[in-house]
């Protein structure tokens, strides 16, 4: 198992191009993480894996580099203060545009764009995965076709990521053309295969089955090796495993620990191990029932075994760590990891009142600790995590059932039924990637709480949501520092989630495949040089 930094490139197998496996086909990358989509507009999708063919296609003033780093896309440079890009008080952003830009089908792209996506972004009929920083906008100024203003009400230091920035989940730039002036577009026809601006451009999404990608020809930018990059969409990760060992793929990412070893030991594919700026995590929804003490909660996190998760299910892959930001992100904080106590979350729950029913479940005041947990289908080894929590869980009074849903109906809007956005849950599981400047206000402000952020969790605390302010306010690193110890301490203490591991990224990867350079936040930002 190779264990490389982020900026370590897959190489190239000895005299790949000359003599390539009888299953690779030239040119063209075949790839899957497991899951399907639910769109692939990224105003309307949060999903990873969306994310990561949004980079390839999709419209962004900033990229990323393969030390984390904001570079620009569609912006000739990154405002900061410095080059006269922010105001003194830090309420002015501008931005100056490329003007050799077009979009994939031919249309200038022009600062009207940027104006009409930020009024998308603030149309509130819209589903939209986050409005973060979007409704600090005063107004925005295009005194020319080239230049945005943002005028801000108040400063807004996470504003490179959040207007319009590849990471972390984030809307993109659309194309102002193409919607005829209305900004509502929960089920405009443009979803089905949206129009941007990479180096590649989407060609088919056969629903269910793949969607493929091919190089556009008017991308200002490096243009690509590969002629062709094919997501293919297989829901079940045995399966998944199954098709990497018969050499129908050549890239599966994300590779679930669970599978590391497996996938790595296929003649023919290589595996690189990543830090990673995602974390896997419990989740509770915290309107629901007990789970609205935070005892309760305490209590849930003693009986996790979690160090025996990552060593049974993750097979050894997988940081553990109590706090939200990764090891390796700028703004981490390490904390004392909560050990794996039955005995003391049995006392926890005797001095707050729960005793166990004749069924050995735990009650008080006619509530139960009787939850409901939400699953992918095809997630067997989220199953094998979930059998072990159920084991020690029992042991302390707790159950659970388990639900299993499609990733398309877990993670959908709220008002397309989503089960996760629209709080249909007691207790799930999966990750989030986190912001590469360590903003957390989408994930735990109250403001941001689902459907109107990714808050899903619906976590309301004055104190975190002050120093939340106090984070993106200051341009000042000394001082977003603090904040971020306060919040991420705070969090570790109140528990509306449990992290369970800081993630490692695996990449399982045809041995052909050369000059791939993912990144710890845009794996495929930078996809460019890759060729098979």
């Amino acid at each position: 198992m190779l264990a490389l930094t982020a900026s370590a490139a897959i190489p190239a197998a000895s005299g790949a191009q000359s003599t390539r496996h009888p299953w690779t086909v030239p040119h063209v990358l075949r790839y899957a993480t497991a899951e399907d989509v639910v769109s692939l507009n990224p105003h309307l999708n949060a999903q990873a894996t969306l994310s990561y063919m949004s980079s390839l296609t999709m419209a962004w003033l900033v990229r990323y580099d393969g030390r984390n780093r904001p570079v620009p896309e569609l912006a000739t440079a990154v405002p900061t203060r410095a080059n006269g890009g922010v105001s003194p008080d830090g309420k002015t952003i501008v931005y100056h545009l490329r003007r050799d830009a077009r979009w994939s089908d031919g249309a200038p792209f022009t600062a009207a764009d940027v104006r009409f996506s930020v009024d998308v972004v603030r149309d509130k009929a819209n589903n939209e995965t986050s409005q973060q920083g979007f409704d600090q906008i005063d107004r925005v100024e295009t005194p020319d076709p080239y230049t945005v203003v943002f005028r801000l009400r108040r400063p807004h230091a996470s504003f490179v990521v959040d207007f319009f920035g590849s990471a972390y989940g984030r809307p993109c730039i659309l194309p102002a053309h193409l919607f005829g002036g209305k900004t509502a577009i929960n089920e405009a026809a443009y979803n089905a295969l949206p129009v941007g601006i990479g180096p590649f451009k989407y060609a088919v999404w056969k629903r269910g089955d793949r969607i493929e990608m091919v190089p556009d020809p008017l991308y200002f930018g490096r243009k690509p090796k590969l002629r062709e990059v094919v997501f293919d969409i297989v829901p079940d990760r045995n399966t998944l495993l199954m098709r990497m060992a018969a050499h129908e793929l050549d890239l599966w990412f994300p590779v679930p620990a669970a599978y590391a070893d497996r996938v790595g030991a296929i003649a023919g594919v290589r595996t690189l191990r990543l830090p990673s700026y995602a974390y896997n995590h419990l989740d509770f929804e915290l309107q629901h029932g007990p789970l609205r003490d935070p005892v309760v909660r305490r209590a849930l996190r003693l009986a996790l075994d979690r160090r025996a998760i990552v060593a049974k299910v993750g097979h050894g892959y997988g940081v553990l760590e109590e706090t939200i930001l990764p090891p390796g992100h700028p703004f981490h904080v390490g904390a004392p990891l909560v050990p794996f106590d039955l005995a003391a979350a049995n006392r926890l729950l005797d001095a707050d009142g729960w005793r166990a029913g004749a069924d050995g479940v735990r009650t008080k005041d006619g509530e139960r600790l009787a939850f409901t947990f939400v699953s992918p289908t095809g997630a067997p080894d989220t199953d094998a995590m979930l059998e072990m929590i159920r084991q020690t869980w029992g042991q302390i009074g707790v159950q659970f059932t388990v639900r299993r849903y499609p990733t398309t109906l877990l993670f959908a809007p709220a008002n397309a039924g989503g089960v996760i956005l629209g709080g249909k849950f007691d207790l799930v599981i999966f990750g989030w990637t986190v912001s590469p400047l360590g903003d957390l206000a989408n994930l735990f402000s109250c403001a941001s709480a689902s459907p109107a952020g990714m808050n899903v969790v619906h976590y309301c605390d004055p104190q975190v949501d002050r120093a939340l302010k106090r984070f993106d306010e200051t341009y000042d690193e000394a001082s977003r520092r603090a904040a971020s110890r306060f919040i991420q301490q705070r969090l570790a203490q109140d528990v509306p989630t449990i992290v369970l591991n800081a993630r490692e990224d695996v990449f399982a990867y045809n041995d052909d495949l050369h000059g791939f350079q993912p990144n710890h936040v845009t794996p495929f930002d930078d996809l460019v040089d890759a060729d098979i």
